[in-house]
């Protein structure tokens, strides 16, 4: 019995120094494996913008799916108007007793309907009784209300009536905050879709009051962007053998590269202070467009000759701590062989445990 179980234990110690050796020869062949060359420190023109030297980022191209804000500054509907649900008059009458007054503001209910009040929304029925029947507004001109409304003031003397458009129910359709669709266009309610994509604020402008224009007479609209969300830089961090991360971040016109990492609260443990905006585009010598940043020189020194502004489409590209990708390459070599050595051991020990069970010094019960 005790043979046995020296002949498992030296098979086992056996197989530990087995895999041992392959891991340190794997770990040897990590160890001498080259890193990645460091970059070459390319020229980066004195004109690139920095941070005591920024530049104004050209007109805002309207861009998918950037959020339009839209105003309404003077929408005078084509004459005749026909009115429509939520529409606001004015309404004035004279010559009318005084216990039944009009004066004010009316708006055309949801069912296009005028509500007057008093006796005006009734009309006399086929049996002579009176009938509860506000004037239908919706889809009527202003004149054709009055002289309903005027035919229901016919038993009065001499009675007057003023009626205006105050306010258009359409103006909540136009104005608001209107997305740009996938298809480059914002949407205006009822007056149908307008093709923004690829135009600067001012242009946008004028395509809305040019395709306003086939229903109010001169219109004039405001338009700014709301959400700026097609302008973007990214931030990459090198995730030292466990997998890259990527941050999406919006242009607001004045970050530099130290903003930006402020943005996504500083370096991570994996992270080295090895850094370079990336801008796509060829650079004066027809190369790819690399500007290394120097951390230590910007952080602790206040040096801002690195610091650059970035740009729509910039990649701040932060590279992994190469101690730190060692040890997680040399965790994953390991890792499997701790685990296989565990099984190993408690197999063993099991089954020394079974073949002594039941003994005691030596000698079966």
């Amino acid at each position: 019995m005790a043979d046995r179980s020296m002949q498992s234990h030296r098979k086992s110690w056996g197989l530990l120094l087995v895999m041992l050796l392959m891991s340190f020869g794997q770990g040897c062949s990590l160890m001498h494996k080259p890193f990645p060359k460091q970059l070459p420190p390319p020229s980066v023109p004195p004109t690139i913008p920095r941070e005591l030297s920024k530049a104004t980022i050209p007109d805002y191209v309207i861009e998918p799916p950037d959020v339009l804000a839209v105003s309404a500054i003077s929408l005078v509907p084509k004459h005749p108007y026909h009115l429509r649900p939520m529409d606001t008059l004015i309404i004035q009458a004279s010559g009318i007793p005084e216990e039944a007054p009009i004066g004010g503001e009316y708006r055309v209910g949801l069912d296009g309907k005028l509500v007057i009040g008093f006796d005006y929304d009734n009309v006399l029925g086929p049996n002579g009784d009176k009938v509860y029947q506000p004037i239908q507004a919706a889809g009527r001109s202003i004149e054709e209300v009055r002289e309903e409304l005027l035919a229901r003031m016919a038993d009065f003397r001499e009675p007057n009536l003023w009626i205006t458009l105050s306010s258009i129910a359409s103006q909540q359709e136009v104005q608001g905050e209107h997305l740009v669709a996938a298809d480059g266009r914002i949407t205006l309610g009822s007056y149908g879709r307008v093709c923004v994509v690829g135009m600067t604020i001012d242009d946008a402008k004028q395509a809305i009051e040019a395709h306003l224009s086939s229903s109010f007479e001169d219109p004039k609209v405001s338009v700014d962007v709301f959400g700026f969300n097609s302008k973007v830089y990214y931030i990459i961090t090198q995730g030292a053998g466990l997998g890259d991360q990527v941050f999406r971040l919006p242009v607001k016109g004045n970050e530099t590269a130290l903003d930006a990492l402020s943005e996504i609260q500083g370096l991570s443990s994996t992270s080295s202070i090895r850094m370079w905006v990336a801008r796509p585009g060829g650079n004066e010598q027809g190369g790819d467009q690399i500007m290394p940043i120097d951390w230590l020189g910007i952080t602790q020194r206040g040096d801002v000759a690195t610091n650059y502004q970035l740009m729509p489409g910039d990649r701040l590209y932060v590279a992994e701590d190469k101690l730190v990708a060692i040890d997680t390459a040399l965790g994953k070599i390991i890792s499997p062989v701790e685990r296989i050595f565990g099984v190993t051991l408690l197999g063993t020990q099991t089954g020394n445990a079974f073949a002594t069970y039941g003994t005691r010094n030596g000698s079966n019960f």
